[in-house]
């Protein structure tokens, strides 16, 4: 009899490669980059002086890392069409890190970006799933994307 770990593997093996489509946009204000240089001590003028940052960006731009930090909100609004319905035994998902992270292109305030994801890879890890999908953050009417990240999960099983 599998495990509770294998049979989920199971099923999300089947979503390997799968495009999961893209979620809702979100609106990056002044006060949350604001918020976001406060709690990191970073205050870089691109990020929080509008009239130094006008001549280079058109206006002040979202920290790499904000947008990045953003993923969680951005991915939990994406629906992928293929369910693989319940995983028994679940007892926790777990935040594993980044392969991969790049900042293509800046993120200007008052934009709107959303995520979208393909499943990259599922690997059975004894009695955990660990789960890699590749997250691209689009700024609406942008020609390029803000981020592409390989982004690992791990599911936990009883």
């Amino acid at each position: 009899m599998a495990s509770n770990a294998e049979a989920a593997y199971e099923k999300l093996k089947t979503t390997e490669g799968n495009d999961e489509g893209a979620g809702a946009w979100f609106e990056v204000t002044q006060e949350q980059v604001d918020q976001f240089a406060d709690i990191t001590n970073d205050h870089q003028f691109i990020h929080v002086d509008p009239e130094r940052a006008t001549p280079l960006f058109g206006g002040t731009i979202a920290h790499g890392f904000l947008t990045l930090s953003m993923l969680t909100h951005l991915a939990a609004s994406i629906r992928p069409d293929t369910a693989v319905g319940p995983l028994d035994g679940i007892t926790m998902g777990m935040n594993y890190g980044f392969d991969k992270v790049r900042f293509v292109s800046p993120v200007k305030v008052g934009s709107k970006i959303r995520a979208a994801s393909t499943v990259k890879s599922v690997t059975l890890k004894g009695s955990s799933v660990e789960v890699t999908k590749s997250y691209t953050v689009e700024v609406e009417g942008g020609d390029k994307p803000a981020l592409v990240a390989d982004w690992l999960t791990r599911l936990f099983f009883s």
